[in-house]
């Protein structure tokens, strides 16, 4: 037995499981925590405008994580299924090539960004201070184009090498550069919308560096490998992670869709209240995204190796925890409301006012999305990348889409608030049916 491998012969018991999954589960929550951060000192030290702008942003910046969510978590499941299979050296190949292919991807989107930034920013038709806060902005942020696809990637890859620790310690120190760049440009260098920008890519080339480094070492059960261009790998790796695209590259389309409800039923105060709502869905959402990646490197391993008992424990806990987590999320996050709000915005503000009223709303829909970030998540890891991506792609634009086109015609703004949780909702039933109709295939 490779004594590299020790963690996937373990028994599968709840200890074990969490044990593997802690430091992702702890590393997805810190990393959304310091974006909450930057939207506090952004809101705080700038204002809501630039706080909308960093929203109105959000489209163009879901792009990059789309590619590289794809990219990281199906070329995951690609290689750690050949490690399971005990082809290690071709895995190892894989991992380099697919390391290669992330690189190319960023450099031509940041190219690709630059290129049709105004354009697309001129297109939304905003006021001339929100337009300039954007363009500061994302002109900033895509610098670090590379290095942020890299982070994705070697954060999970650091995971299924079984580096957990290592990689929880990046996104620690990433945050925290974060969070003392921030203040460091903004409050003290007066960089403004810009300083943001530069705090965020800088906090997050920590983890591209150090994987870089960690990678380079052949003691690693994962290293870098001279790599064999195979091109059914990029194919199987890009198609393997369509979920993860599908669930970024819809979530830019459905916050921009989001924000021009906002802007046609209440004007820019609504843009910053949906703003101050989506990074508390975004903080529990992280704690649920960071189970599902911690899993999945086992659940992959489990499912290439052939062992079905172990598979079937796997996700019998799994969904066991993520409905009691998903219930205490549900009820922590309406009662915390008002403290959670009032951390963003002043209570006298209008902005305070629509964000407490959304917020309670939208907390419904923390009772299902666990559910589907971890259906679509272990589809992922079962190398089934299709049906991965009918869920995440109906639950994150199909079901969303017609919620925000619909429900505000029969209930104005509430209908706003309740199109997440009504979409989540539609987005469990049909994993539910999907869980059922691929239990007998993979024997979970």
């Amino acid at each position: 037995m490779d004594n590299k491998l020790d963690s996937y012969h373990l028994p599968v018991t709840g200890g074990n499981i969490l044990r593997f999954a802690f430091p992702t589960i702890v590393m997805t929550v810190f990393n959304t925590f310091y974006t909450m951060v930057d939207g506090l000192f952004v809101s705080n030290l700038i204002g809501t405008d630039a706080l909308s702008a960093i929203n109105l942003t959000a489209p163009a910046i879901g792009l990059i994580t789309a590619v590289s969510g794809m990219l990281a978590t199906g070329g995951s499941a690609v290689v750690m299924r050949k490690m399971g299979e005990g082809r290690e050296r071709e895995a190892r190949q894989d991992f380099t090539l697919l390391i290669l292919a992330n690189a190319v991807v960023g450099a031509v989107m940041m190219l690709l960004g630059y290129a049709f930034m105004d354009d697309l920013l001129a297109a939304m038709d905003l006021s001339a201070g929100v337009f300039a806060y954007c363009r500061d902005y994302l002109s900033r942020y895509l610098i670090f184009t590379i290095p942020i696809l890299l982070m994705y990637n070697f954060s999970l890859y650091l995971i299924a090498a079984d580096k957990s620790a290592l990689s929880l310690k990046c996104t620690v120190a990433g945050g925290v550069t974060n969070i003392v760049l921030d203040y460091v440009l903004i409050a003290l260098a007066d960089q403004g919308i810009r300083g943001a920008a530069l705090a965020t890519g800088i906090g997050y080339s920590i983890t591209a560096v150090v994987g870089f480094l960690v990678f380079r070492r052949k003691s690693n059960l994962l290293h870098f490998e001279k790599p064999v261009f195979r091109g059914r790998v990029l194919f199987h790796a890009s198609a393997n992670g369509l979920s993860e695209l599908a669930t970024s590259l819809v979530s830019g389309i459905t916050t921009l869709l989001f924000n021009l409800a906002m802007l046609r039923y209440i004007g820019e105060d609504g843009v910053a209240a949906i703003t101050i709502i989506m990074y508390v869905l975004m903080f529990v959402s992280a704690l649920f995204i960071g189970y599902s990646y911690g899993v999945a490197p086992m659940i992959s391993y489990y499912h290439g190796e052939g062992n079905r008992e172990k598979l079937k424990k796997q996700i019998s806990f799994s969904l066991r925890f993520i409905l009691g987590t998903s219930a205490v999320c549900t009820l922590l996050s309406i009662l915390a409301t008002p403290a959670l709000v009032a951390v963003f915005t002043r209570p006298e503000s209008p902005v305070y006012a629509l964000a407490v009223t959304g917020n309670r709303l939208c907390s419904l829909a923390l009772l299902f999305l666990g559910l589907n970030v971890f259906a679509s998540g272990m589809f992922t890891a079962l190398s089934n990348g299709v049906v991965s991506a009918v869920l995440a792609f109906s639950r994150s634009f199909l079901f969303t889409v017609a919620c925000i086109e619909l429900l505000p015609l029969v209930l104005d703004v509430t209908g706003i608030w309740l199109a997440t949780p009504a979409a989540e909702l539609l987005g469990v039933l049909m994993a539910a049916a999907l869980l059922l109709k691929y239990r007998k295939r993979y024997g979970y």
